[in-house]
């Protein structure tokens, strides 16, 4: 018996249901707190650990700010901008529709909340960011994996934008009636 392919984009989509969402972000956090904390045990007080000599050390540093050490000290501000980025990529999350053509998107925001999810832990609990990965050889500011989930959502997202989906499809989630 053949089946409808729209069923069975629907169907296969399910398979990435709330609850796997939900588990998805959280065992992304938890790989981000990890590595933290295993950086504060193993780096805070301690000397670089060189990996690539003049390519990548690991190097502790508590930043207090955003990306590249900027708006140091403004921690109600990004609270604020966290939550509202939650709150609004939850909404988004909610319109997109539940089809396998959009699971790249679902995933890349996921990904992108992880990261935020775990930067905000560390604002809350620490009053700043456990930074700890550096590559020495372009001096780039030191960072950590929420970072890296940020910095890879958004590539993602900005390229399913530009080169994936055609502008029916995004208009399609703009139109969803929930």
């Amino acid at each position: 018996m053949h089946k409808n392919h729209a069923a069975d984009n629907t169907s296969e989509a399910s398979r990435l249901t709330l609850p796997w969402q939900i588990l998805l972000v959280a065992v992304l956090v938890l790989v981000d707190q990890l590595t933290k904390y295993l950086a504060v045990v193993h780096l805070k007080g301690q000397n670089p650990i060189v990996l690539i000599r003049g390519v990548l050390e690991l190097y502790y540093l508590e930043n207090q700010g955003a990306a590249f050490s900027m708006l140091q000290n403004q921690q109600v501000f990004f609270y604020v901008l966290t939550i509202i980025f939650l709150v609004v990529a939850g909404w988004f999350l909610a319109k997109v529709p539940a089809t396998t053509k959009y699971t790249p998107l679902r995933i890349s925001l996921l990904v992108l909340c992880a990261g935020a999810v775990g930067n905000l832990i560390d604002r809350i609990v620490h009053k700043y960011v456990v930074d700890f990965i550096y590559f020495v050889i372009i001096d780039f500011p030191v960072f950590n994996v929420a970072d890296i989930y940020v910095t890879l959502g958004v590539i993602v997202l900005i390229c399913l934008v530009l080169f994936h989906y055609k502008e029916k499809d995004l208009k399609a989630i703009t139109d969803k009636k929930k």
